[in-house]
Protein backbone atom coordinates (compact mmCIF):
# COMPACT_ATOMS: atom_id res chain seq x y z
CA UNK A 1 0.00 0.00 0.00
CA UNK A 2 1.23 3.50 -1.16
CA UNK A 3 0.47 6.53 1.11
CA UNK A 4 1.17 10.10 0.19
CA UNK A 5 4.32 12.23 1.79
CA UNK A 6 5.51 15.78 1.78
CA UNK A 7 3.00 16.52 -0.95
CA UNK A 8 2.16 20.58 -1.86
CA UNK A 9 -1.87 19.56 -1.62
CA UNK A 10 -3.00 23.32 -2.47
CA UNK A 11 -0.38 23.91 -5.23
CA UNK A 12 -1.46 22.43 -8.57
CA UNK A 13 2.43 23.21 -10.00
CA UNK A 14 4.05 20.99 -7.54
CA UNK A 15 3.82 17.32 -8.45
CA UNK A 16 2.53 14.83 -5.58
CA UNK A 17 5.42 12.36 -3.85
CA UNK A 18 4.64 8.89 -2.57
CA UNK A 19 6.90 6.19 -0.88
CA UNK A 20 6.69 2.99 -1.05
CA UNK A 21 6.69 0.20 0.95
CA UNK A 22 9.84 -0.41 -0.17
CA UNK A 23 11.45 2.91 0.50
CA UNK A 24 11.09 3.89 -3.07
CA UNK A 25 9.76 7.51 -3.77
CA UNK A 26 7.72 8.30 -6.76
CA UNK A 27 5.78 10.91 -8.39
CA UNK A 28 2.35 10.67 -8.91
CA UNK A 29 1.50 13.03 -11.93
CA UNK A 30 3.55 13.75 -14.21
CA UNK A 31 5.46 17.28 -14.17
CA UNK A 32 4.17 20.45 -16.17
CA UNK A 33 6.20 22.55 -18.80
CA UNK A 34 5.64 25.32 -16.22
CA UNK A 35 7.42 23.47 -12.93
CA UNK A 36 9.69 24.81 -11.19
CA UNK A 37 12.06 22.36 -10.61
CA UNK A 38 14.22 24.72 -7.82
CA UNK A 39 11.07 24.72 -5.61
CA UNK A 40 10.45 21.38 -5.88
CA UNK A 41 14.46 21.24 -4.65
CA UNK A 42 14.29 23.17 -1.61
CA UNK A 43 11.18 21.95 -0.36
CA UNK A 44 11.57 18.18 -1.26
CA UNK A 45 15.50 18.20 -0.60
CA UNK A 46 15.49 14.94 2.22
CA UNK A 47 14.00 12.69 -0.54
CA UNK A 48 16.78 12.99 -2.16
CA UNK A 49 19.89 10.44 -2.00
CA UNK A 50 23.10 11.59 -0.73
CA UNK A 51 25.78 9.57 -2.00
CA UNK A 52 26.26 6.44 -0.30
CA UNK A 53 25.74 7.02 3.46
CA UNK A 54 25.55 4.02 5.58
CA UNK A 55 21.73 4.21 7.00
CA UNK A 56 21.87 1.21 9.13
CA UNK A 57 20.70 2.57 12.89
CA UNK A 58 23.70 2.38 15.08
CA UNK A 59 26.53 1.98 12.54
CA UNK A 60 28.74 4.24 10.40
CA UNK A 61 30.78 3.95 7.59
CA UNK A 62 33.73 4.91 9.71
CA UNK A 63 33.17 2.30 12.47
CA UNK A 64 32.94 -0.41 9.31
CA UNK A 65 36.65 0.71 7.94
CA UNK A 66 37.72 0.69 11.47
CA UNK A 67 36.42 -3.31 12.28
CA UNK A 68 37.38 -3.97 8.59
CA UNK A 69 41.11 -2.57 9.24
CA UNK A 70 41.47 -4.26 12.34
CA UNK A 71 40.13 -7.36 10.87
CA UNK A 72 42.88 -7.13 8.26
CA UNK A 73 45.79 -6.19 11.09
CA UNK A 74 44.86 -9.23 12.88
CA UNK A 75 45.19 -11.50 10.11
CA UNK A 76 48.55 -10.54 8.88
CA UNK A 77 49.59 -10.91 12.64
CA UNK A 78 47.90 -14.34 12.38
CA UNK A 79 50.05 -14.68 9.11
CA UNK A 80 53.59 -13.57 10.68
CA UNK A 81 53.12 -15.29 13.87
CA UNK A 82 55.93 -17.77 13.15
CA UNK A 83 58.16 -15.39 11.78
CA UNK A 84 59.39 -13.25 14.48
CA UNK A 85 61.41 -11.13 12.60
CA UNK A 86 59.01 -9.96 9.99
CA UNK A 87 56.04 -9.77 12.86
CA UNK A 88 58.27 -7.23 15.08
CA UNK A 89 59.29 -5.16 11.83
CA UNK A 90 55.69 -5.24 10.95
CA UNK A 91 54.56 -4.15 14.48
CA UNK A 92 56.68 -1.53 14.65
CA UNK A 93 55.44 0.18 11.42
CA UNK A 94 51.61 -0.07 12.53
CA UNK A 95 52.20 1.00 16.06
CA UNK A 96 51.33 -2.69 17.63
CA UNK A 97 52.60 -2.23 20.64
CA UNK A 98 51.27 -5.62 22.75
CA UNK A 99 53.02 -7.41 19.95
CA UNK A 100 56.42 -5.53 20.10
CA UNK A 101 56.60 -5.87 23.75
CA UNK A 102 56.13 -9.28 23.86
CA UNK A 103 58.48 -9.83 20.96
CA UNK A 104 61.03 -7.34 22.56
CA UNK A 105 61.14 -9.14 25.84
CA UNK A 106 61.13 -13.12 24.13
CA UNK A 107 63.55 -11.90 21.35
CA UNK A 108 65.38 -9.13 22.42
CA UNK A 109 68.14 -10.02 19.59
CA UNK A 110 65.93 -9.28 16.96
CA UNK A 111 65.70 -5.25 18.00
CA UNK A 112 67.80 -4.15 15.59
CA UNK A 113 66.77 -7.25 12.55
CA UNK A 114 66.77 -5.16 8.83
CA UNK A 115 64.10 -5.87 6.12
CA UNK A 116 65.70 -5.78 2.55
CA UNK A 117 66.19 -2.55 2.12
CA UNK A 118 68.09 -2.54 5.92
CA UNK A 119 65.29 -0.97 7.81
CA UNK A 120 64.75 -1.77 11.26
CA UNK A 121 62.16 -1.67 13.56
CA UNK A 122 63.07 1.97 14.60
CA UNK A 123 63.37 3.47 11.07
CA UNK A 124 59.74 2.05 10.26
CA UNK A 125 58.35 3.37 13.69
CA UNK A 126 60.10 7.03 12.90
CA UNK A 127 58.70 7.08 9.22
CA UNK A 128 55.02 5.92 10.62
CA UNK A 129 55.43 8.29 13.30
CA UNK A 130 54.89 5.87 16.08
CA UNK A 131 56.26 7.29 19.05
CA UNK A 132 55.08 4.92 21.51
CA UNK A 133 56.88 2.01 19.40
CA UNK A 134 60.05 4.77 19.10
CA UNK A 135 59.94 4.60 23.18
CA UNK A 136 59.92 0.82 23.49
CA UNK A 137 62.15 -0.23 20.64
CA UNK A 138 64.83 2.51 22.18
CA UNK A 139 64.07 1.09 26.11
CA UNK A 140 65.49 -2.29 24.48
CA UNK A 141 68.75 -0.37 22.74
CA UNK A 142 67.53 -0.11 19.54
CA UNK A 143 70.21 1.33 17.31
CA UNK A 144 69.06 5.03 17.08
CA UNK A 145 72.63 5.61 13.87
CA UNK A 146 71.28 2.66 12.03
CA UNK A 147 71.57 2.80 7.91
CA UNK A 148 69.51 1.78 5.43
CA UNK A 149 70.96 1.19 1.92
CA UNK A 150 70.55 4.48 1.12
CA UNK A 151 72.07 5.62 4.43
CA UNK A 152 69.34 7.29 6.24
CA UNK A 153 68.76 7.09 9.71
CA UNK A 154 66.19 7.00 11.72
CA UNK A 155 66.02 10.43 11.94
CA UNK A 156 65.93 11.11 8.26
CA UNK A 157 62.91 8.89 8.26
CA UNK A 158 61.26 11.11 10.87
CA UNK A 159 62.13 13.88 9.57
CA UNK A 160 61.16 13.37 5.67
CA UNK A 161 57.81 12.34 6.63
CA UNK A 162 57.28 15.14 9.01
CA UNK A 163 57.15 12.60 11.92
CA UNK A 164 58.24 15.88 14.59
CA UNK A 165 57.23 14.24 17.91
CA UNK A 166 59.64 11.26 16.80
CA UNK A 167 62.14 12.95 15.06
CA UNK A 168 62.31 15.48 18.73
CA UNK A 169 62.48 12.20 20.27
CA UNK A 170 64.64 10.89 18.52
CA UNK A 171 67.29 14.14 18.89
CA UNK A 172 66.82 13.75 22.97
CA UNK A 173 68.51 10.20 22.58
CA UNK A 174 71.85 11.17 20.70
CA UNK A 175 70.81 10.78 17.16
CA UNK A 176 73.15 12.78 14.97
CA UNK A 177 71.88 15.67 13.48
CA UNK A 178 74.12 16.58 10.92
CA UNK A 179 74.32 12.91 9.58
CA UNK A 180 74.20 12.65 5.80
CA UNK A 181 72.60 10.21 3.63
CA UNK A 182 74.60 8.19 0.69
CA UNK A 183 73.28 11.56 -1.39
CA UNK A 184 74.80 13.71 1.47
CA UNK A 185 71.43 14.91 2.07
CA UNK A 186 70.81 15.90 6.23
CA UNK A 187 67.61 15.91 7.72
CA UNK A 188 67.10 19.31 7.10
CA UNK A 189 67.53 18.77 3.53
CA UNK A 190 64.12 16.39 3.47
CA UNK A 191 62.36 18.38 5.36
CA UNK A 192 63.04 21.39 3.97
CA UNK A 193 61.42 19.20 0.47
CA UNK A 194 58.78 18.78 2.58
CA UNK A 195 56.02 21.32 2.23
CA UNK A 196 53.99 20.25 5.48
CA UNK A 197 57.10 20.04 7.44
CA UNK A 198 57.09 23.47 9.15
CA UNK A 199 57.05 22.45 12.72
CA UNK A 200 59.83 19.82 11.65
CA UNK A 201 62.01 22.42 10.23
CA UNK A 202 61.47 24.76 13.22
CA UNK A 203 63.06 21.90 15.49
CA UNK A 204 65.59 20.71 13.46
CA UNK A 205 67.04 25.12 12.82
CA UNK A 206 66.31 25.21 16.95
CA UNK A 207 68.73 22.85 17.57
CA UNK A 208 71.95 24.71 18.80
CA UNK A 209 73.96 21.77 17.13
CA UNK A 210 72.34 22.02 13.50
CA UNK A 211 75.04 23.02 10.54
CA UNK A 212 72.24 24.62 8.37
CA UNK A 213 75.43 25.26 5.85
CA UNK A 214 75.85 21.34 4.70
CA UNK A 215 75.54 20.68 1.10
CA UNK A 216 74.05 17.33 -0.85
CA UNK A 217 75.37 16.16 -3.56
CA UNK A 218 73.92 18.23 -6.03
CA UNK A 219 75.38 21.53 -3.98
CA UNK A 220 72.50 22.17 -2.20
CA UNK A 221 72.16 23.44 1.27
CA UNK A 222 68.59 22.93 2.98
CA UNK A 223 67.64 26.61 2.42
CA UNK A 224 68.40 26.33 -1.61
CA UNK A 225 66.50 22.89 -1.56
CA UNK A 226 63.32 25.55 0.99
CA UNK A 227 63.28 28.56 -1.41
CA UNK A 228 62.70 25.96 -4.42
CA UNK A 229 60.19 23.71 -3.06
CA UNK A 230 59.13 24.99 0.59
CA UNK A 231 56.29 27.89 1.52
CA UNK A 232 58.19 28.12 4.88
CA UNK A 233 61.76 28.93 3.48
CA UNK A 234 61.94 32.01 5.59
CA UNK A 235 62.22 29.87 8.95
CA UNK A 236 65.82 29.36 7.86
CA UNK A 237 66.18 33.20 9.35
CA UNK A 238 66.50 31.31 12.71
CA UNK A 239 70.30 30.80 11.78
CA UNK A 240 71.31 33.55 10.63
CA UNK A 241 74.68 34.88 12.60
CA UNK A 242 74.78 31.95 13.88
CA UNK A 243 72.80 32.83 16.97
CA UNK A 244 71.54 29.37 18.11
CA UNK A 245 75.05 27.62 16.92
CA UNK A 246 77.91 26.43 18.81
CA UNK A 247 81.15 28.01 17.73
CA UNK A 248 83.91 25.79 16.91
CA UNK A 249 86.81 25.46 19.70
Amino acid sequence: MSFVTHSEENNPTFPKVIESPEGRTELMQDLPDYFNQLELLETHRHLIPMGTQNMWPGESDEEEDETENEECLKSKEKELENDPANLLLWASEKNRIPILRRLLSEHPTLVNIKDEDQYTPLHRAAYSGHLEAARELISHEADITARTVDGWTPLHSACNWSNTEVASFLLQHGADINAQTNGMQTSLHLASGNKATKATIELLLMNRYINPNLRNNLGETPYDVARRTNPYYYLFEITENCTNSVLDS
